[in-house]
């Protein structure tokens, strides 16, 4: 057996990560199953690419990510959602869509935002499509 010197803050998080184990597996885990579990649930990015999710966060704390793990989870999910297949994403510059925002605002358009506007609109051409499809199976 060989002895590994750590700090006290990676034994904190052993600790907590065997917690974790134990919680979901119900059995005693030690530390080399941590550390496994550890290295086989890590994803290793660039330090560039993570100070730059971390400037992200901490200059847009209103968008409630509090940890730059819980920013990539949820931008993981995005992409795989995205890339499913299942939906369409348009992107639409800022100030075009700032632009909208305001017209909307000021012609007091009966739409609660952008989105709204947007989604309304595609609700009205697919039943006008709708429409006509049976108004042409019909002839």
């Amino acid at each position: 057996m060989k002895t590994l010197r750590i700090s006290d803050d990676v034994h904190q998080k052993l600790t907590a990560l065997l917690g974790e184990l134990v919680a979901q597996t119900s059995k005693m885990q030690t530390y080399q199953d941590a550390i496994e579990a550890m290295l086989n649930q890590s994803v290793i990015l660039p330090p560039e690419l993570l100070n730059e999710v971390e400037n992200f966060i901490s200059r847009n704390r209103h968008l409630g990510y509090t940890t730059k793990e819980e920013f990539i989870r949820d931008a993981v999910r995005w992409r795989l959602r995205t890339l499913s297949g299942e939906y369409e994403t348009i992107e639409i510059p800022k100030s075009e869509f700032d632009e909208l925002k305001d017209a909307l605002k000021e012609m007091n358009a009966p739409y609660l935002s952008v989105t709204d506007f947007i989604y309304s609109q595609i609700r009205q051409v697919l039943e006008e499509y709708r429409k006509y499809r049976r108004e042409r199976r019909a002839r």
